[in-house]
């Protein structure tokens, strides 16, 4: 008998958890996607590389593009999930004010974030009933921060209370209040005579400008990206005890194989061969000659990589930005050419996403773009070296005995002493030379 009633408890209670189950139909979407990652990544740890799993759609963005009111008129815009490394945000601007008609997926507003900015769109189509957030509020993944009705009438309606507030506030009713301000002014008078003695210290804080502003002059908040930049570069300064080497390569071999096969290079590809990859499989090279250059400290510890993510600065109107070609110890040129005009692209447009440059073991920068004769780069951290590419000049060179003019280019190597000793940043540097003046060594691999 016992038994028996312990069962039917059992009954009831499973029927009761399935019917609260079938009720939450999101909770079941969001396992299946749960089981199908950790499929993925369990099929990921098999691999003998490394494996990206980038989940698309991400199960994050399921709760995080838009929220429905129970009658299915009102829809709430919010923030999207962008990567388990960003966690807050700044909302920079809005692109439409309240009464404004949008269509679905049309952006409201922008995110900006320490790498980059992207929009939040609308979930539907509607008119913007009510802006949540503010402008330089700091917003995280899921902040509400417009709400979206189907059946808002357009902007005028928003007119009239605004037309009655200010009459309103020109009513005579508020002549009134002002004897009654009046009143409470004397009450305050006393503490106002106190408070000249607090202030007159604050005038010195290090944190106010010591001089007062003077005219032709504005001040503005600094973007998000540039402080992220700002504080990733004097991290970088404090962090890591900087060493640079020089070189310089004679450009001639290189540009004249350009010249040669630009037009076969490009039938063939259909893209350009630039200076880029060249110099991207010259570090390829030197860094599996000279893998410590390649490493990182980390802790106690020295991590060896034993795979090449060539980071690339780009400099753009907003600040600088370092996409990365992954694996580049596996691509060819026409790859590499390839990857760095999608890069670029993507950061003049300014559509990169954090997964664009995420990791990255070794960074070039080339700022010959600009016509830099010489520089010192700052490493990129997590980074241990960067590679520092500058202008084409020419140059009287000596050549078995002669004095030429030749296309000549000055290289620099920052590099982290802690880490990294002069032999081999000399060694590394030495072997960029030797295979840009002469590419057929790569063909040979000596």
């Amino acid at each position: 008998m016992a038994s028996r009633v312990a069962s039917g408890l059992l009954r009831r209670r499973a029927g009761a958890t399935l019917g609260l189950l079938r009720s939450y139909a999101h909770v079941r979407s969001y396992n299946s996607q749960l089981s199908a990652l950790v499929s993925a990544t369990s099929e990921c740890s098999n691999l003998p590389r490394r494996c990206y799993y980038l989940p698309n759609p991400s199960p994050y963005q399921v709760w995080s593009r838009s929220f429905a009111s129970d009658n299915g008129d009102k829809f709430e815009a919010v923030v999207p999930f962008m990567g388990e490394s960003v966690t807050d945000e700044t909302l920079a601007n809005f692109l439409k004010k309240p009464g404004d008609r949008v269509e679905a997926d049309e952006p409201i507003a922008q995110i900006e974030t320490d790498k980059v900015t992207i929009d939040v769109a609308s979930p539907e189509a509607g008119v913007i009933e009510k802006l949540i957030a503010s402008e330089g509020d700091t917003v995280t993944p899921g902040t509400k921060v417009a709400i979206i009705s189907k059946s808002a009438q357009p902007a005028e309606t928003h007119v009239a209370p605004s037309e009655e507030a200010t009459s309103k506030e020109s009513s005579p009713p508020k002549v009134e209040d002002k004897p009654k301000v009046e009143e409470k002014a004397p009450k305050v008078d006393p503490p106002k005579m106190q408070a000249p003695k607090p202030t007159a210290p604050s005038k010195t804080s290090p944190s106010e400008p010591q001089l007062p502003p003077k005219e032709r002059e504005r001040r503005v908040p600094m973007p998000r990206l540039r402080k992220r930049i700002a504080n990733r570069l004097k991290d970088s300064q404090n962090t890591f005890a900087m060493l640079s080497t020089f070189n310089e390569v004679d450009m001639t071999n290189l540009m004249k194989l350009r010249s040669d096969y630009k037009d076969e290079f490009v039938t063939k590809h259909g893209v350009k061969l630039g200076l880029m990859s060249c110099f991207v499989k010259a570090a390829v090279s030197a860094l599996q000659n000279q893998p410590i250059v390649n490493a990182v400290i980390d802790g106690d510890d020295i991590i060896y990589r034993d795979y090449v993510d060539i980071s690339v600065a780009v400099g753009t109107s907003k600040g600088l930005v370092v996409p990365v070609i992954r694996d580049a110890d596996t691509m060819n040129f026409a790859d590499i050419e390839k990857g760095i005009n999608n890069l670029a692209k993507k950061a003049t447009e300014g559509a990169l996403s954090i997964d664009d440059m995420a990791g990255g073991t070794f960074t070039i920068s080339n700022g010959g773009v600009y016509g830099s004769l010489l520089s010192t780069p700052i490493i990129n951290p997590p980074q241990s070296s960067i590679l520092g590419m500058h202008s084409i000049v020419q140059r009287p060179v000596v050549v078995n005995g002669d004095i030429l003019a030749r296309p000549m280019m000055y290289l620099a190597l920052t590099y982290d002493h802690r880490l990294i000793d002069g032999r081999e940043a000399v060694f590394f540097l030495r072997r960029i030379k030797d295979v840009v003046e002469d590419p057929r060594r790569l063909l040979l691999d000596i």
